[in-house]
């Protein structure tokens, strides 16, 4: 008889009215003999001859094990009824051998009755979908440990079941702990390795052991928030704060990882998922708060090798790490074949449904290109083409021309009887001054002025306009003004519908006007001024249809083309067919920050963020003052008179790149701070925009931007002009 095990399962076994003997054969999932996982030893061989061996050795050889003419047993003799549970997951094998003169004398054989009782199963709560094939699944109840075992290539998944509870995790490579060797995953050599404190899904999702060998690689995480090495807590921990004998992780680690022979240790070192920690800027301390996980969060790993792994559901209750209340963690098992992406969660707001980051409609095209990819909003979207180059792909743009997936782009249609009147409230421009045909750059502000979003706003009919933008958060005003102010106008989100290119470069034009037709009732390529659109097929008027819009975040002559989901990859090969001959080159984000920032582009989060009006973001030239009233304005004419930040160039006399976030030095006081800065392969030195005080905002001025704590090292720079080349936007309107 087989059976499958897990941690805290019960197994029961009732003897018939005369006395049995049972062997007992206990195996891990590798097929080894772990009898210490039912808290036995063996004591005694039993030869395969004595019992039907086939479906045993069968399975022996499936999982990989031995195959011997003897196996180690455990002999239980039944007197009385037997419970054994199992401190992990375990296969047991319970064999009867009875000699056949036995079977010959008596005329029958008492049964023994075996029963087998899961462990807990959890609160109840409705777990996520699975994400794959399940090999195994159990609950880790609250203030407990589990260990297990993961085969390489196998998935684990670890949910939040409630939210707001930290699962400590760790995991042990098994093949070492074979030779007795202990090698778990390393918090300094994983830092090293991916260069940042939080690993996260991508490229740089790799766990390590002390020998910098890779563990385990990060799946999918919706959360976003965790401490990634932090200690799981301690006995000393709770008693030198008044709690002694608190239960901990670290002593419920150690006591799910005894059957595998690992060492006791009293502070166990683990990847802290869902603990929501940070360091503070100001004094360097770590500091901690409620967890960010919602119900059914979860992360999801691979095994790189073959693992032996424990996980948590945190007993602490003194603290916010749990949110005051210790809950369960459910874990499941995936099988290698397991179709499993990697993507973790976008929401558009916190309190919005989660979706997982998934690939463009241009990926078929990009993927065969380049492997790099980066989560912008819910979309992987390419960082740079290795036969290219982050420098090669900045000089195609600045010399030829370029194609990028610019897909992340969020895209709203405004339609309806009021859908001017609606845009005319909301957002900075003169709307009603925009011809059908025309797009126009434009703002979203809040009441004190402050920009909530930018994008683009295209005029396709009396009643029908485009605003492609790069939050949700600008169509939410849309659908609150309309509401509240009784609006007759729909918004209709255009989700993954237009994914969108753009072709940027000197030579873009020429790459267009191989392949672009337009019929004579809307513009012709050659008609479209900057920022002006039409509607285009490729070849002929039954090509891939598109639109074309001449805009762009580059500083050069360029387009944007939006089309349907279907023909998007066949409209970047067109693209890159036709643009062979004038050195077409891909290119990702990394290039564009390069070029946005020497264009003196503003992005969200840098130059415009909560707290900062239009004008220190540097974008008063897209408010009409003028205009009728719309939300903002008086705050916004209040301060174009009276500023007190403005932003400016910073010319450094270096190429050493400061961070973001660099105080800016007028002698000792800070007066300003670098919002974006880069290496200009233009101007072959660092440049950087700043938000700075107005009374330190003169062209020549010379300033200090702050380096160790802005005391121990200052970079020279001097101010200057936006952008910090073409400052007529001529080479664009070209």
């Amino acid at each position: 008889m087989c059976l499958e095990l897990e941690a805290n399962d019960v197994v029961s076994v009732c003897p018939p009215d005369d006395r049995q003997f049972l062997d007992l054969l206990v195996f891990d999932m590798r097929g080894r003999p772990s009898p210490q996982f039912l808290g036995l030893e063996t004591d005694s061989k039993v030869a395969s001859g004595r019992f039907n061996s086939a479906a045993l050795f069968g399975w022996l050889e499936r999982q990989g094990g031995d195959v011997p003419d003897s196996l180690l047993s455990v002999s239980v003799e039944l007197k009385s009824p037997v419970s054994l549970k199992a401190r992990a997951g375990c296969t047991v094998w319970i064999l009867r051998c009875v000699d056949a003169e036995r079977l010959v004398s008596e005329a029958s054989i008492g049964l023994v009755e075996v029963s087998h009782k899961k462990a807990s199963s959890g609160s109840g709560i409705p777990l996520p979908p699975p994400l794959g094939d399940i090999r195994d699944e159990f609950t880790v109840s609250r203030c407990t440990a589990r260990a297990y075992e993961l085969r390489a290539g196998e998935f684990v998944q670890i949910i939040d079941v409630e939210g707001q509870q930290c699962s400590d995790f760790m995991a042990l490579r098994g093949s070492a702990l074979d030779d007795g060797v202990e090698m778990g995953i390393d918090g300094t050599a994983t830092r090293t390795m991916v260069g940042f404190a939080y690993p996260g899904p991508g490229l740089l999702d790799r766990f390590f052991d002390r020998e910098l060998r890779p563990m385990m690689r990060l799946v999918q995480d919706t959360c976003g928030q965790h401490d990634t090495f932090g200690m799981a807590c301690t006995a000393r921990g709770y008693e030198e704060r008044g709690f002694p004998g608190h239960l901990n992780c670290s002593e419920n680690i150690s006591a799910a990882l005894d059957p595998f022979g690992v060492a006791y240790r009293p502070a166990w070192p683990a990847v802290n998922f869902f603990w929501s920690t940070w360091i503070d800027g100001g004094s360097h301390r770590f500091m901690t708060e409620e967890s960010r996980s919602r119900p059914g969060d979860y992360v999801a790993l691979q095994a790189l090798d073959d693992l032996v792994c424990v996980s948590t559901a945190c007993p602490d209750d003194i603290d916010p790490i749990n949110g005051w209340n210790p809950t369960d963690v459910h874990v499941r098992i995936y099988r290698p074949n397991a179709p499993i992406r990697r993507a973790i969660a976008y929401r558009e707001r916190e309190d919005a449904a989660m979706s997982l980051t998934r690939e463009s409609a241009f990926h078929p095209a990009t993927s065969k290109l380049t492997g790099q990819f980066a989560p912008v909003r819910d979309l992987w979207m390419p960082v740079t083409f290795p036969s290219v180059g982050t420098i090669g792909e900045y000089w195609a743009c600045r010399e030829k021309v370029t194609l990028q997936d610019m897909s992340s782009l969020r895209k709203y249609d405004v339609i309806g009887p009021d859908a001017e009147r609606l845009l005319q409230r909301v957002l900075t421009r003169d709307i009603a001054r925009l011809s059908i045909w025309r797009g126009t750059y434009a703002l979203a502000c809040d009441e004190s002025g402050s920009v909530i979003d930018d994008g683009t706003l295209f005029r396709l009919g009396h009643e029908l306009f485009r605003w492609c933008c790069g939050s949700e958060e600008s169509s939410r005003v849309l659908g609150r003004i309309a509401d509240t102010e009784g609006y007759q106008v729909r918004i209709h989100g255009m989700g993954s519908a237009l994914p969108n290119l753009a072709l940027q470069g000197p030579r873009s034009r020429d790459v267009l006007r191989k392949i672009s037709f337009t019929r004579p009732t809307v513009p012709s390529l050659d008609d479209l001024k900057w920022f002006g659109f039409t509607m285009a097929r490729v070849g002929n008027s039954d090509g891939i249809p598109y639109m074309l819009a001449r805009s762009g975040y580059t500083g050069e002559l360029g387009y944007e083309l939006f089309c349907s989901v279907s023909d998007a990859p066949k409209l970047w090969d067109a693209l890159m067919v036709a643009g062979r001959e004038f050195g077409i080159a891909p290119m990702g984000r990394s290039a564009l920050d390069i070029l946005r920032v020497e264009a003196g582009f503003a992005a969200s989060g840098a130059e415009f963020a909560p707290g900062v009006d239009a004008h220190e973001a540097g974008l008063g030239f897209a408010v009409n003052l003028e205009k009728s009233d719309f939300i903002g304005k008086q705050a916004l004419l209040r301060n174009a008179r009276d500023p007190r930040r403005v932003l400016r160039g910073l010319m450094f006399e270096c190429a050493e790149v400061p961070a973001s976030g660099s105080s800016v030095y007028s002698g000792e006081r800070p007066i300003g701070v670098v919002t974006s800065a880069t290496a200009s392969p233009m101007l072959e030195r660092a440049i950087a925009m700043a938000r700075v005080a107005v009374e330190f905002a003169d062209a020549g001025r010379k300033l200090e931007v702050g380096q160790l704590d802005g005391r121990m090292k200052r970079l020279p720079v001097t101010v200057c002009d936006l952008p910090f080349f073409d400052p007529e936007r001529e080479r664009a309107r070209a």
